[in-house]
């Protein structure tokens, strides 16, 4: 779990128009991150996954065809 706490600058209007975090926050966030993007693209290869066939077959079938 995240343990960030912003601070926060604020327009005349005390509207919130920027962040300040630590740079040990930022450096954590920028992790998580990493981390979510990683997962995200184990996600994307598993669900593209094709199926594989053993080496000594696809040699054998190379042989056969010529191709080796």
């Amino acid at each position: 779990m995240l343990n960030i706490k912003p601070k926060y600058l604020v327009n005349d209007k005390g509207r919130k128009t920027a962040v300040v975090l630590s740079m040990k926050e930022y450096r954590l966030l920028i992790e998580h991150l990493e981390d979510l993007e990683d997962i995200l693209e184990m996600d994307a290869a598993v669900k593209t996954e094709t199926e594989s066939r053993p080496y000594q077959d696809i040699r054998a079938e190379l042989k056969k065809d010529g191709k080796l």
